[in-house]
């Protein structure tokens, strides 16, 4: 009955907000800005990371086969990004808006954009949020 009870609420949750974030995927201080966004079920947030609008973090295939996404601690995903894939984010990076990222992102405090992403700064997310998480 409480599985029931839970999975009834997140469905509320998800139908009211708008964010479809799986169980215990998300590290500690996560800020979702606005709805529309979806987190498969089996993709690792870091700490402290802050989503954005109309954002998608999830796996290649249907049921998320391959694997899905695991995100370092302190990431800044910008409004519209594709995060598909099996794929590791470093530490402290920013994703541009509408960027698509599929490939790995080893370097950490670095900035992506475009389609595919690619590097555009040397510059991190420590601008991006509040003091207390800045490394």
């Amino acid at each position: 009955m409480r599985r029931l009870y839970h999975n009834w609420r997140q469905l509320r949750l998800r139908a009211k907000t708008g964010i479809e974030l799986g169980i215990n995927c998300a590290g500690p201080g996560l800020h979702v800005s606005h709805g529309k966004v979806v987190v498969s079920g089996i993709a690792k947030l870091g700490a402290h990371c802050k989503i954005l609008s109309d954002v998608t973090i999830g796996g290649q295939g249907r049921y998320d086969i391959g694997g899905a996404p695991q995100l370092g601690d302190r990431v800044w995903v910008g409004s519209g990004a594709k995060i598909i894939g099996p794929i590791k984010i470093a530490d402290g990076v920013v994703i541009g808006a509408n960027a698509v990222v599929a490939k790995d992102i080893l370097e950490p405090n670095t900035t992506w954009a475009g389609v595919p992403a690619r590097k555009v700064s040397n510059t991190g997310s420590n601008m991006y949020l509040r003091e207390e998480f800045r490394v």
